[in-house]
């Protein structure tokens, strides 16, 4: 009756809101890109062969965007090299994640998720014929759930968390969710409040662990792409890396800008906005400026194929995706973003892996428990917006106070590892507690 219900309520949602999401995709890439597969079937070749010529069983992985693609990345990596017998194909909803996962994991092994609607819904399933849905966080599609559930398919939720401005509306629907969770085989959460909140909405208590937070377990790889790039061509220029800036906070760094100029003239500001569709905003907000500026995309040249060196007090527009994590090793001071406005923060492990010290501003509700980790060590300065200037001009100043806070990041980044392999392990766990269970009847 549940099921019915939101089917109803999801059919009136797509008829009324037609006109708007037709005009959307006809103006805005990022609402057309992958729509329709995801109103029909997957475009994913399902035909994976194993050494002895026999088709193996697929895994399906679902990460809705850049965030959750990175953070199971290495979860990717581990089940693939754990369970040979089986292929592992990476779904994601946005056309940023599904860029990131082509590049990472392959074309042939991503594609993009069904919208939550019966037909498409039977489509994937049927085409797929998945061993096992593992969904990243806390993506809780009633159809896609039903659907798995009325198949057999075992699914497992890992990185769990629900956030606090997520809280209130999962605990006033509990009893509209408590039919669906109670069926997930395995929750594996990131703390335990979020074990307590996702037992507390329907979840088994007994199939509910709290395994840590995939993000603690990613390691940027070697330099490349823009970080080498930047590296090669800085000559002993410091960095000022903010990451993941919306809209307001790129305007707030343009204006303490020339103050932190003054205070040190070799510093060079890399700013990598957090969506693809405004990097031509900051471009304008760049220009209007009057700062010296350059696109990462678009790196000016002396001659064909020899980049220029960056000069001092020039400001890279990282218009790329997928670089920002490695481009974080090379700052002598990162600025994460999401978090002078009220967006709930972005981050802060992808600098504090590396050692740096980390600004960000009062809005962190999306990473509270990471913040609070990092602000009860040391690793990490929380300011308000008119602070800002004034706290990145001192930090740059004191290099011994720059670098402890930033060792102590690191020290709690290394501390929290290990999410990854007790995931992989708990998969593994369900995939034979399955084939017993097959074997059985």
């Amino acid at each position: 009756m549940v099921l019915l219900l939101y089917n109803l309520a999801l059919l009136a949602a797509l008829v009324l809101g037609s006109p708007w999401w037709l005009w959307r995709m006809a103006t805005t890439q990022k609402y057309r890109a992958g729509m329709g597969q995801r109103l029909w079937k997957p475009r994913l070749s399902v035909g994976g062969v194993a050494g002895g010529g026999e088709r193996r069983p697929l895994i399906w992985l679902h990460a809705v965007s850049v965030g959750e693609v990175l953070a199971v990345s290495r979860l990717v990596q581990e089940l693939t090299g754990a369970l040979p017998g089986y292929r592992i194909a990476v779904s994601t909803t946005t056309r940023t994640g599904q860029e990131l996962a082509r590049s990472r994991f392959g074309p042939d092994r991503v594609f993009y998720s069904p919208l939550d609607v019966p037909w498409a819904v039977r489509n994937y399933l049927e085409t797929l014929k998945p061993a096992m849905l593992i969904l990243a966080e806390t993506e809780f599609w009633p159809n896609l759930l039903s659907g798995c559930f009325r198949r057999g398919i075992p699914v497992v939720v890992v990185n769990a968390r629900i956030s606090d401005r997520s809280w209130p509306r999962y605990r006033r629907l509990r009893g509209l969710w408590r039919p669906m969770l109670s069926r997930l085989s395995r929750v594996l959460a990131q703390s335990e409040t979020d074990a307590d909140r996702l037992k507390a909405i329907g979840c088994e208590a007994s199939r509910v662990s709290v395994e840590g937070n995939l993000k603690f377990d990613v390691r940027a790889g070697a330099l490349e792409g823009a970080a080498e790039l930047l590296k090669q061509q800085s000559e002993g220029l410091r960095f000022v890396v903010a990451g993941s800036t919306l809209e307001g906070e790129e305007a707030a760094l343009i204006e303490a800008w020339p103050k932190l100029l003054e205070a040190d003239p070799n510093l060079v500001l890399v700013m990598a906005p957090r969506h693809p569709e405004r990097f031509n905003d900051v471009a304008s907000l760049l220009k209007a400026s009057g700062a010296g500026w350059l696109r990462r995309s678009a790196w000016p040249t002396h001659q064909a194929g020899a980049p220029r060196l960056l000069a001092a007090g020039e400001v890279v527009l990282l218009d790329t995706i997928g670089e920002l994590a490695t481009v974080y090793s090379l700052a002598a001071l990162a600025f994460v973003g999401g978090s002078l406005v009220p967006a709930g923060g972005h981050n802060p492990l992808e600098p504090a892996q590396f050692g740096v010290p980390i600004v960000m501003g009062p809005n962190y509700v999306n990473f509270r428990t990471i913040v609070e980790d990092l602000l009860a060590h040391g690793g990490l300065r929380i300011v308000e917006k008119c602070e800002l200037a004034q706290a990145l001009i001192e930090l740059l100043g004191n290099s011994a106070q720059a670098q402890a806070m930033g060792a102590k990041a690191k020290v709690v980044f290394e501390r929290q590892a290990g999410a990854t392999r007790r995931c992989a392990e708990a998969v593994k766990k369900v995939l034979a507690s399955e084939l017993i269970t097959e074997r059985m009847t």
